[in-house]
């Protein structure tokens, strides 16, 4: 068994193709197939259902590629060990973002000034939901990840902390008042965003008891923005998160109690975590002091 076997492994089942996976690695198929089938034959099992064109993990593929990914992670977090010790010249770092807040407002200056000083380090960045990289940090498919605070089960670096507003269309009955209440928007058609805070947003109506009447789940901000503008729904969104408003269409409003929302960087195990990995976390620390 090789880590060259063990990165194919990983790769077709996140693609679930051997063809995509030969794409992204720029080798044959056939060295695929061939790679797929030698780690087969050492273990015994079957590591993949095949559906025509696609393929999927076994029960038991799916369970080893858990195994597949810690290791693939340590010999990643070895390699940036000695490299490191070279200075950090060489390695690579996989980012998790999610929305507006992380993607737009936060990473593009860390991950400039990390590139500036790094510039051996290969970083990759993937965006997804927020549950999404919570996922993925669970799966060991990212080094560090963007997440809504407090996250229990990892370790995790405050970086920033807006508020949680309501967005109404501006000709709405309740767009005069001064701020609104959670319950205020539970009789209206409501939206919720699934690109950031659409945990958190379901906690805090859960914690007060309350049930919203959500008709729509977008994945951008920008088509939640579209149809509050629309008057065909109300929502409640992180202010972090939004752009310049049209208030001709929307408005926006402070929630009362106000109810912060802190965004910060989350890792598996701060002690397995590489060279690159804690040098990112140190260098969105200093730029983004709490």
């Amino acid at each position: 068994m090789t880590l060259t076997q063990l990165e194919i492994f990983s790769l077709v089942a996140e693609l679930r193709g051997f063809t995509a996976a030969a794409t992204r690695l720029g080798i044959g198929q056939s060295a695929v197939s061939h790679a797929i089938k030698t780690l087969e034959q050492e273990l015994g099992v079957e590591l993949f259902r095949r559906h025509q064109s696609l393929v999927e993990p076994s029960d038991i593929g799916q369970q080893l590629l858990l195994r597949a990914r810690a290791m693939l992670g340590l010999a990643n977090t070895l390699r940036q060990e000695a490299a490191d010790a070279r200075g950090m010249r060489r390695g690579t770092l996989r980012i998790g973002s999610f929305g507006p807040t992380s993607s737009m407002k936060l990473l593009p200056s860390i991950l400039k000034r990390f590139r500036a000083l790094h510039p051996g380090i290969e970083v990759h960045v993937d965006e997804g939901p927020d549950r999404q990289v919570l996922q993925w940090l669970d799966e060991r498919r990212i080094d560090v990840g963007f997440v809504v605070l407090p996250e229990e089960r990892f370790d995790t670096f405050a970086l920033m902390e807006d508020q949680m507003v309501a967005l109404l269309p501006a000709a709405h009955p309740l767009a005069a008042q001064a701020n609104l209440k959670l319950g205020d928007l539970c009789d209206d058609p409501f939206i919720l965003t699934e690109a950031g805070s659409s945990e958190l947003v379901w906690r805090l109506f859960n914690a007060a008891r309350l049930t919203p009447n959500v008709r729509y789940r977008c994945s951008q901000l920008l088509s939640t923005l579209d149809i509050v503008g629309r008057g065909d729904a109300v929502s409640v969104v992180s202010e972090g998160s939004l752009p310049p408003l049209d208030n001709s269409r929307i408005v926006m409003r402070p929630l009362s109690p106000p109810i912060p929302r802190q965004i910060g960087l989350a890792v598996l195990d701060r002690r397995q975590a590489s060279p690159a990995t804690l040098a990112f976390i140190e260098l969105a620390r200093a730029l983004h002091p709490v």
